[in-house]
Parts: C-alpha cells; sequence; structure tokens
C-alpha cells in the first residue's frame, strides 16, 4: 500500500518574540500551521493575537520600534530574509478589524492587485472581480454599481469588499484579524460560509475575540494571553476539554 507523503506545514514558528520598544507583547511563542487548514487564536485584548499577524507579513517594517525574535518560516523559508517583500505581501493576504479602502472605484478595489501581476484582459478581469466579490458575499449588493468608489459603501460592505480584495491576490495564506467587527451578524454568518469553502484552496488564520466564532470555523484553536501561547488544540478538544485551567476560565467567560 502507497501512503501519501507527509505534508510540511505552511508556516512554522519558533520561539517568536515580539518587543515594542522595552514592552514584550509575545514571548516564546512556537508551533506549526498547517496547510489547508483554519487555524483559529483567541485571548483576551493585549495578548499579542495582532502583534503575531503583524510579524508573520513583515509589518514590523512599519511599525516603529517593533522588533521580532525567533523565526518565522512561511513554505520553507524565514520571512525575515525575504528581499522582495512585495512577492511575499502577495501570497499572504491580510484583512484587518476595520475596513481599509482605496479611493478607488469598487471594479478597481478588487482588480488592483491582479493588474499589479500582469492581468491586463478585461474578461480576464471581469471573472475576477465577480467571483472574489462573490466569495465576500457582496456581489449581488454591488454589481449594478461598480463603478461607484467603495468608499461610498456602508461600513460592512466595505469590510467585505477588503475581503474580495485580499482574496484577489490569491494567497496561499489569509489572515483574517477580527473581520467580522463592522460586518452585521447575517452577513458574518454567510462569510463563515464562505471561509469554510475557501479552505479548499488555501490556509486561513482566524483572530477573534468571539470565541464561537472560532469554535465554528477553526480546525484547531490556539489560545494566546499574556504574550503566551496558553493551549493549542483540536478546537473541540480546546473547548470541551481544556488541561490549562486559565483557558477554562476564559471560555468560561470568567475574563476576557
Amino acid at each position: 500500500m502507497v501512503t501519501d507523503p507527509v505534508i510540511p506545514p505552511l508556516l512554522e514558528v519558533r520561539d517568536l518574540s515580539i518587543h515594542y520598544g522595552d514592552k514584550a507583547a509575545l514571548s516564546g511563542v512556537s508551533f506549526d500551521i498547517r496547510q489547508h487548514e483554519i487555524f483559529g487564536i483567541i485571548g483576551p485584548a493585549n495578548a499579542g493575537k495582532t502583534s503575531f499577524l503583524r510579524a508573520i507579513n513583515r509589518m514590523d517594517d512599519f511599525v516603529p520600534g517593533m522588533r521580532v525574535g525567533g523565526q518565522i518560516c512561511f513554505a520553507g523559508r524565514d520571512v525575515a530574509t525575504v528581499r522582495n517583500l512585495y512577492a511575499l505581501r502577495r501570497r499572504i493576504g491580510v484583512v484587518f478589524p476595520l475596513p481599509v479602502g482605496l479611493p478607488l472605484s469598487i471594479y478597481d478595489n478588487v482588480a488592483l492587485s491582479p493588474r499589479l501581476r500582469g492581468v491586463r484582459r478585461r474578461a480576464e478581469l471581469d471573472q475576477i472581480v465577480e467571483r472574489c466579490l462573490t466569495r465576500a458575499a457582496l456581489w449581488d449588493e454591488v454589481k449594478d454599481r461598480l463603478t461607484s468608489l467603495g468608499s461610498l459603501l456602508s461600513g460592512g460592505q466595505q469590510q467585505r469588499l477588503t475581503i474580495a480584495r485580499a482574496l484577489s491576490q490569491e494567497p496561499d495564506l489569509l489572515l483574517l484579524d477580527e473581520f467580522s467587527i463592522a460586518v452585521d451578524p447575517v452577513t458574518t454568518m454567510r462569510i463563515e460560509e464562505v471561509l469554510k469553502e475557501l479552505r479548499n484552496e488555501l490556509t486561513i488564520v482566524l483572530v477573534t475575540n468571539l470565541v464561537q466564532q472560532a469554535r465554528r470555523l477553526a480546525d484547531r484553536t490556539a489560545f494566546f494571553l499574556g504574550g503566551r501561547c496558553v493551549e493549542l488544540d483540536a478546537t473541540e478538544a480546546l473547548f470541551s476539554n481544556a488541561t490549562q485551567q486559565q483557558t477554562i476560565d476564559y471560555l468560561g467567560g470568567r475574563f476576557g
């Protein structure tokens, strides 16, 4: 019987530490993130969740005083050694808590990344825009006004436009940082269904303060507290049989 070879992890994190000046945001974090999984990260404010995402995508380059130690390997390569940051960030899509719109039309917001990588044919761009807006649960609401400014959309629509723009990069890894803060509950559920489908195409890291969202979506979940990864397990095992008292207290709503 022939067995499938072991698939290497997409992201390998080894003894990661992050400081802002003299203040530690993360210390001694180590784990792997597998290909084609939704990896959830939960924890209270100031636990180090967003700092972790920043380090993956080399956003520390833009944050004065932010220092990253240890190692993050993406697709087998230490991100700290990557010189072509555009190539790295094209493969890693990011969605922030609040929408970051570009002063462009809805169409051009989504078509920007494909154009940057050389897509010129209008028919191909049209397909990409429709596909990405559909995946972000926005197409039906905007298909008749694609030339309108994206900044004129409602807050929730702008966030979904941000998701569509991230998907247009065709990333291998999608980082979601509290994506549903500006999105209504019904639309949030629609996007969650899309994320489950996207698992077949890419890897997703989902940072959320909504613990039940992690339970619905994540294959595995890590609990961050005070700059440490306190516990990591298959999501249902973590929620039903956590081993650390801090995890049990957080999931039970005793703090957060």
